[in-house]
């Protein structure tokens, strides 16, 4: 295992570096004089200069991606064209706040569809798999903008049970902050909950047909043993793979969520970067997601290992 470990963490390196240059090239390619945009558009040309010679943009290619990367190395990410602040920081107040929601609304859809996904799976043909079947459609082909209307308009207007939009940090109030996050992270969690109802119903449909399912059943254990202890354990692989990277893109691209909630977190923080040609964020921003994906493939290896004990010593 710890072989295996360090040779996933020795393939994330190069990959780290193939992407920050992937990045940081197609960034330089985007329309638009980061210095003009920030100066103002009737700026005098020495102040353009003077923009372009504090932040090197008047630097070769090479030059600027070398300073970048040691930047990197030294936990420098550059500083924002727009707020003046440095892209740690304004990563470090965005992501807590998209990471709570994108947590909350995993553990959402692994609790729902899991459990639609086994019962549709052990009802096969039944009403059960016919109503799981129809949830997970209506939470995949719902739009996440217009069910998040429809909460606010449901639980905020009318009802006036929830907040309709805003955040509330943890620290500050544990509770006001459930309640700015529950339907934000419901409207998330529903869409993915339906994808991996699907997986989960197909995995648990496949592996029931297996010899060793009918001999445990045969030897007289309970049904609830043959379906979490035997078929559950080898029918999560593919949900751990779809898990990691759903949690991943609730991570990356939960921007219209955010947009209608009034949410301060990483997807606006991303999207207002691109409008604004601020490219020390946009960089950073990227480089931060690809990293979150790779580390949340290795977490899937290794739940893979602790699911299946067959898969430890390979």
């Amino acid at each position: 295992m710890t072989r295996f470990l360090l040779q996933r963490i020795g393939l994330m390196i190069p990959t780290i570096f193939f992407v920050s240059v992937i990045v940081f090239s197609l960034q330089q390619l985007l329309p638009g004089d980061p210095a003009l945009t920030m100066a103002g558009d009737e700026a005098s040309p020495a102040l353009i200069a003077e923009i372009r010679a504090k932040y090197h943009l008047d630097d070769p290619l090479l030059v600027r991606y070398g300073k970048w990367v040691a930047g990197i190395a030294q936990g420098d990410l550059g500083i924002s064209l727009r707020t003046q602040q440095t892209v740690v920081q304004l990563l470090t107040q965005k992501i807590p706040v998209t990471l709570e929601l994108a947590t909350l609304a995993m553990i959402i859809a692994l609790t729902f569809g899991i459990s639609m996904g086994i019962l549709a799976a052990i009802s096969r043909g039944g009403p059960m798999d016919y109503v799981a079947r129809c949830i997970a459609l209506f939470g995949i082909s719902m739009p996440a903008f217009w069910l998040g209307i429809l909460f606010i308009l449901l639980f905020a207007v009318k009802w006036r049970i929830l907040p309709a939009s805003g955040y509330v940090p943890l620290t500050e109030n544990p509770l006001e902050n459930l309640r700015s996050m529950i339907m934000p992270a419901t409207v998330l969690g529903l869409a993915v909950s339906g994808v991996i109802m699907r997986h989960t119903r197909s995995a648990m449909l496949q592996v029931l047909s297996n010899d060793y399912v009918r001999t445990a059943r045969a030897k007289g254990l309970s049904e609830t043993t043959v379906i979490f202890v035997h078929a559950l354990r080898n029918a999560a692989l593919p949900v751990i793979t779809l898990g990691a990277l759903e949690f991943g893109q609730l991570l990356s691209g939960t921007v219209l969520t955010e947009t209608v909630f009034s949410m301060p977190g990483f997807g606006k923080l991303v999207v207002d970067a691109v409008f604004n040609r601020d490219y020390a964020v946009v960089q950073g921003a990227v480089l931060c997601t690809a990293v979150v994906f790779l580390l949340l493939n290795l977490f899937a290896d290794l739940a893979y290992a602790a699911v299946n004990p067959r898969l430890r010593g390979r």
